[in-house]
């Protein structure tokens, strides 16, 4: 128990640092209907959104209570507090934080109803059985609990997460400054460091996701090699944060951002013309009618996994209710809506029937799309003949550099990240 507070407390002070479907009503358990049980949700802005949130209590019968906000803000306040939620949505470098804390439980994959048509790529790290798992915390690696409570990739029934949302990220650039690149041919993640963009260039404030992505943009500019980008040594972190000190203080970056409105403000007020970005940001700046490209670097994506955990301390009705609510994100409805913001589900056939012809060809097919498509908040996202930059479902996940990941050297590479911030 002490190594677990440890983790803990070494987590926190580091974080604060840095700054459809009628049947599944009648599948509720009965005495929701009798006594409303309200499940709590931490997370982020990108899945805790108000239209998933109303459909889940109609169809469920339950209340659900979203706390949404930024990834460090919300990932410091589960570790720290697992009473605080019932059930925690965010991304999979969050995992061995929580795990070594004591913050979550594991999920039996038999309350799971659609376990068995979840894909490769949550449960080997990998979609196409040709292609090597990126370095990094590939979703698999971090999924299973074995007996003696270590994580592996070895399958048992006990995981530490449900998988559902995953995408690839990468930079969006605003081609009102920047010319369109070619996919995987022109397009790279060294133009954030690239001196032609001197001021205009943001990244995000998130250490476990941000340091990746000036990682592969240090790599790509010939200005550091590394032994494995999925775990830097601490000379390694020191030689990196030297660069982006450096390039800081020379006013080379325009902003850092801590969620995806604040992500969208920067492009839409020009405050940037290119910075790492999220896939719904892409879609709500071109809502608001700022041309962004979401890169597809030819050196490979950052990808990421989104996870939905059990809190150590929900237990009950409200465990059931939890259990209730994972299924439902996996039963149609909830993967077709975040298609629709860029965003894939671990099950998309099941979400397939829930989507026009057009939605799914442009979103999970690399197909041109026919008609005018429109994101999640109602305005249109996709122009006609518009073809999703980087291609299909498979050529996307297939091109990974590497995965969002808590490094062994994380703590340290906090304190060098402050030290990034207020330089």
């Amino acid at each position: 128990m002490s190594t677990l507070n440890s983790s803990r407390r070494r987590f926190i002070k580091g974080a604060v640092s840095a700054g459809a479907t009628g049947a599944l009503v009648a599948k509720a358990p009965y005495v929701f209907a009798r006594n409303r049980v309200t499940i709590r949700v931490l997370g982020t802005h990108v899945t805790l959104q108000e239209e998933l949130r109303q459909r889940a209590m109609l169809e469920l019968g339950i209340n659900i209570e979203f706390s949404p906000g930024g990834s460090a803000k919300v990932l410091q306040k589960a570790a720290a507090a697992p009473e605080s939620f019932d059930l925690y949505e965010q991304w999979s470098d969050s995992i061995n934080i929580l795990w070594q804390a004591g913050a979550i439980q594991p999920i039996e994959t038999q309350r799971l109803t659609y376990w068995k048509e979840i894909n490769s790529l949550s449960k080997e790290g990998r979609i196409d059985p040709d292609v090597a798992v990126a370095p990094g915390d590939a979703p698999n690696k971090i999924l299973f609990v074995q007996d003696d409570g270590s994580l592996s990739a070895n399958p048992t029934d006990k995981i530490t997460f449900m998988p559902y949302v995953h995408n690839v990220d990468s930079f969006g650039y605003n081609t009102q400054f920047i010319p369109a690149g070619t996919p995987y041919g022109t397009e790279s993640w060294g133009w954030l460091l690239k001196d032609d963009f001197k001021g205009k260039v943001g990244l995000v404030n998130a250490p476990t996701i941000g340091i990746f992505d000036a990682i592969l943009a240090a790599q790509a500019n010939g200005l550091m090699k590394f032994r494995d980008i999925g775990n830097l040594s601490i000379s390694e972190i020191d030689q990196l944060f030297d660069i982006l000190i450096e390039k800081k203080q020379q006013g080379h970056f325009g902003g850092f951002w801590t969620s995806v409105p604040q992500s969208v403000d920067f492009m839409v007020q020009q405050r940037v013309h290119l910075q790492s970005m999220f896939s719904p940001g892409v879609s709500a700046c071109k809502g608001e009618g700022v041309p962004v490209i979401y890169a597809a670097p030819k050196e490979g994506y950052r990808a990421w996994h989104g996870v939905m955990c059990l809190s150590s301390q929900t237990t009950g009705h409200e465990k059931d209710a939890a259990y209730e609510y994972m299924n439902w994100w996996l039963s149609g409805y909830p993967g077709a809506f975040i298609a629709r913001q860029g965003y894939y589900i671990s099950n998309p056939r099941r979400s397939r029937d829930l989507m026009s012809d057009d939605e799914w060809g442009y979103w999970y097919a690399g197909k041109a799309a026919e008609a005018a498509l429109t994101g999640t908040d109602g305005k249109v996202s996709v122009a006609p003949g518009e073809v999703r930059h980087g291609g299909s479902y498979l050529q996307r996940l297939s091109n990974i550099a590497v995965w969002n990941t808590v490094m062994p050297n994380y703590d340290y590479s906090l304190d060098r990240w402050h030290e990034f911030l207020i330089a």
